[in-house]
């Protein structure tokens, strides 16, 4: 299946000019024609950027020799999924993709190599791109950075503190590369190549209004917990209150240890508090020595507390219409946590929140984590709220 968008939503995110503000299409991720197909649905352009949100089931080498035809002299990024969002919702097997006209937005894109990682070398880049594009389009007066980074790297907290200082005021968003359920291998498409340990920062001016947004369902319990033994270089916690930590999580819950699962992970997730919010610490899997093993930041001290889930539908049209209360956004895109999706399905909410996806205009990713300004979190969606420019 291919499609462009085509709702009453896309007309109602025209430019002034008719066009639409940030043009979508998706496509069928095993078609070898899947790339001349997203090139055409887009439309001719000119695109000051194509983002490409690629399912694992893609033949990467087959996207990397066709990119140059699809979209000549155009910056192209993106990264692997766990799930994507296409302008129909929820989807898998396919490639999302959306472009930036020139009209409205400029960018300058940065690839960063988690290995060799320097944050002042990262901080100048970041100054240097910043002020070129001010130069360029001083009469924009909207910003905001997008970066996708491997989702298997276990850096993206590293690489978020780097980020800050170099942004100043410039709002963050971004996701983790997924490889669907596997969590075997991950990768970020920039300069024409798939590859790991990398990460690629999007610097955007923009002639339209744009609001960056993070939003959860969760509220916390009373029910608190302290880790007392990790390995924070792999995010593994070995003990809970002194206790082999599965085993005491699952007590804290009330289920026999040999029950968890991603599913449950979702559905009881951990939460800390950090400067008056609290902030999701996901757990990814169950090791097979009664370790967990997190999707971020760790460590031994930490106070982690239960968190319980609201209705995800009712939450989420809550705050995406919450987004509308100025006027409609022409677009949003949007990095979602797998965690998110998986509690989605186990709660039987999947079709509605894919509905709601749909209703609202939101197109991105399902991810392995989610970056929020100077922060990697999880089982958020994080996204930009892109408003059509006057006149």
């Amino acid at each position: 299946m291919i499609a462009a968008e085509d709702s009453p939503l896309a007309a109602a995110g025209a430019r002034s000019d008719g066009l639409p503000v940030m043009p979508r299409a998706h496509a069928e991720a095993r078609d070898p024609l899947a790339l001349h197909q997203l090139a055409r649905d887009l439309g001719a352009g000119p695109f000051a950027a194509v983002v490409l949100f690629v399912s694992p089931v893609a033949d990467r080498k087959q996207l990397e020799a066709g990119l140059p035809e699809a979209f000549p002299g155009v910056t192209v990024i993106g990264c692997t999924t766990a799930g994507e969002i296409s302008p129909e919702g929820y989807s898998d097997g396919e490639i999302v993709a959306i472009a930036l006209p020139l009209a409205a937005f400029a960018v300058d894109c940065l690839g960063i190599d988690l290995d060799r990682l320097d944050g002042q070398e990262l901080i100048g880049r970041l100054i240097r791109a910043r002020a070129g594009l001010a130069r360029r389009h001083g009469e924009w007066e909207d910003e905001f950075a997008f970066v996708v980074v491997d989702g298997l790297s276990i850096r993206e907290d590293e690489l978020t503190a780097a980020l800050g200082p170099g942004l100043g005021p410039v709002p963050l968003f971004g996701g983790s590369a997924g490889d669907g359920t596997r969590f075997a291998e991950t990768f970020v498409l920039q300069d024409g190549r798939f590859r790991q340990g990398r990460a690629v920062l999007m610097l955007v001016r923009t002639a339209c209004k744009v609001k960056v947004f993070s939003l959860n369902h969760l509220t916390p319990t009373n029910r608190r917990m302290v880790v007392t033994g990790a390995d924070p270089a792999r995010r593994v916690v070995h003990q809970i209150n002194a206790e082999p930590a599965a085993q005491e999580y699952a007590r804290l819950l009330g289920k026999d240890p040999g029950q968890l699962t991603t599913f449950t992970f979702a559905a009881h997730p951990l939460v800390v508090r950090i400067g008056g919010s609290h902030h999701v610490r996901a757990i990814q899997r169950l090791a097979d020595n009664g370790d967990l093993v997190f999707f971020s930041a760790i460590d031994e001290g930490l106070v982690l507390t239960l968190a319980e889930p609201q209705d995800m539908a009712l939450h989420l049209d809550r705050a995406l219409t919450d987004l509308s209360s100025g006027g409609r956004p022409a677009a949003i895109l949007a990095c979602d946590c797998i965690l998110r999706r998986i509690e989605a399905l186990e709660n039987q909410r999947f079709g509605a929140v894919s509905a709601l996806l749909k209703q609202h205009g939101v197109v991105g990713f399902s991810t392995y984590g989610e970056q929020l300004n100077s922060m990697h979190v999880n089982q958020t969606m994080t996204g930009v709220a892109i408003y059509p420019p006057k006149g």
